[in-house]
């Protein structure tokens, strides 16, 4: 059986760390491939997070869909 992707967006401050090590890390490794993306240092991929639905980090898409785990930074701040 195939894994679902699951990717966290976030901006490394401190509420984005801490979600990270306690959602993203918290996911069965068995039936999800989480891939973590910084998106101040991946600046690439803010236009990949804002097509997915993030509208703030940290946040973590399943299946298509955004989940906004707790409110570290809009992604108007993570633009600059």
């Amino acid at each position: 059986m195939a894994k679902e992707k699951a990717v966290f967006y976030h901006a490394g401050c401190p509420v984005c760390v801490a979600a990270e090590q306690q959602v993203a890390r918290a996911l069965d490794p068995a039936r999800y491939e989480v891939e973590v993306v910084h998106l101040g240092e991946a600046r690439e991929r803010i236009p990949e997070a804002e097509n997915a639905g993030v509208a703030s980090v940290p946040a973590l898409v399943l299946a298509g869909q955004a989940f906004h785990v707790n409110f570290g930074a809009s992604m108007a701040d993570v633009k600059g």
